[in-house]
């Protein structure tokens, strides 16, 4: 027997959502630049494209605002995790080894706080020297 659990977001009142575990919808620049559109050109509320198109309130006011700042080019995928950097073979020694030394620094500054990390991925804790566990990603 499965069980499934929806995450769900609200705008204004109704529920748009996915099933959890489920990945999560990507979307285009252009796809993009059309919900934004008939906000900016054709004066609809923010709520009732939301609504329309299945996404938070939220995210089209962000995006909105991106677009507004930086064009079209602001709403093209940005890169994830600034450390994930490490392993790209495109970047000149003097940077890896920058983005080594930021890597370090934040992790002393954890060590300094009396924290280790116990486990990978999903499993991290953040541990004291007590062995009692003040924080967690497990839920």
């Amino acid at each position: 027997m499965s069980t499934f659990f929806v995450v769900l977001f609200h705008t204004g009142g109704d529920s748009v959502g996915r099933i959890k575990g489920s990945k999560n919808r990507k979307w285009s620049v252009e796809e993009k630049l059309r919900i934004i559109n008939r906000h900016l050109d054709e004066h609809q509320p923010m709520r009732q494209i939301a609504q329309e198109e299945q996404i938070s309130c939220g995210m089209l006011s962000h995006w909105v605002s991106r677009y507004l700042e930086g064009g079209i080019t602001a709403l093209a995928k940005r890169p994830g995790n600034p450390y994930a950097a490490t392993q790209n073979r495109h970047l000149s020694e003097e940077d890896r080894l920058r983005l080594i030394i930021a890597k370090q620094e934040v992790e002393i500054a954890r060590l300094k706080k009396g924290y280790f990390v116990k486990g990978v991925g999903a499993n991290k804790e953040y541990v004291t020297g007590k062995e009692k566990t003040m924080k967690s990603s497990r839920l």
